[in-house]
This record gives structure tokens, C-alpha cells and sequence, in this order.
């Protein structure tokens, strides 16, 4: 909001003003929502992956690049330039929840990134 500096008990709003709020890095993520389905096409993925010399042609300084790959092979994915993250993060802590991934546990392994609110989780599970 702002009445121009002439007026007096202008409202200013530094946030409106492109110049006056730093901008946020850009991101570019990639869910693999539940693919690949087998180990094997994991690994046949991995292979074809580790050969491919495009997968780095951004610049790190001005795009953060996530992929998020399902739970199964999270430990197992190695990324040069690309950050990995967990594709959902439980609004609990630990306890008695059968599948759920907490903040705790996700850090624990290294990981800074998350999804959360899923349209597939709100739509069929109402989340």
C-alpha cells in the first residue's frame, strides 16, 4: 500500500515494491511419485542417469533442482547438483503411525526438502 511520499501517514508496503523485497531462488522439482516399480528399473534408471552429462547444466546459483523419488530408494539415490528430498513428511512426531516419515527421521538421513499436501492425499484419503 502506498499514497505516494507527498501524502502524510503514507502506508508504504516494502514487499509491494520489487525493488525492496529480495526475490526467491527458483525451484524445479521432480516427484517420481511411485516409479520406477522394481528395483531392477531402479537401477537400469541409476545407470542411464550416471551417463547422462546434461543432467548438470544448470546453475546451482540460480535454480535449486530436487528430485524426490519414492521412500524405497531414497538412500540409495545420489544426485551431483541435484538436491533429494522425501515426498512426504507425517504431521506427527514418532509414534504409532505404520508408514509415516517424520521431520526427525528425514533429517536424520540428510534430506532438507519435503512434499506436503498431495492432491492424490486429499482427494482419496482426505487429508
Amino acid at each position: 500500500l502506498d499514497r505516494g511520499s507527498d501524502t502524510p501517514g503514507a502506508l508504504e508496503c516494502p514487499r509491494c515494491d520489487p525493488l525492496g523485497a529480495m526475490p526467491r531462488k527458483p525451484i524445479v522439482g521432480g516427484n517420481w511419485k511411485c516409479n520406477p516399480a522394481t528395483q531392477k528399473e531402479f537401477r537400469s534408471l541409476l545407470s542411464a542417469w550416471a551417463q547422462d552429462d546434461s543432467r548438470s547444466s544448470w546453475d546451482a546459483d540460480l535454480v535449486d533442482v530436487v528430485i524426490f523419488p519414492p521412500a524405497l530408494w531414497l538412500t540409495d539415490v545420489k544426485s551431483e547438483g541435484m538436491a533429494i528430498g522425501a515426498q512426504n513428511v507425517s504431521k506427527t512426531g514418532s509414534g504409532a503411525f505404520t508408514g509415516e516419515w517424520t521431520a526427525e527421521a528425514i533429517l536424520d538421513l540428510g534430506l532438507s526438502w519435503t512434499l506436503i499436501g498431495h492432491s492424490e492425499r486429499r482427494t482419496k484419503y482426505g487429508e
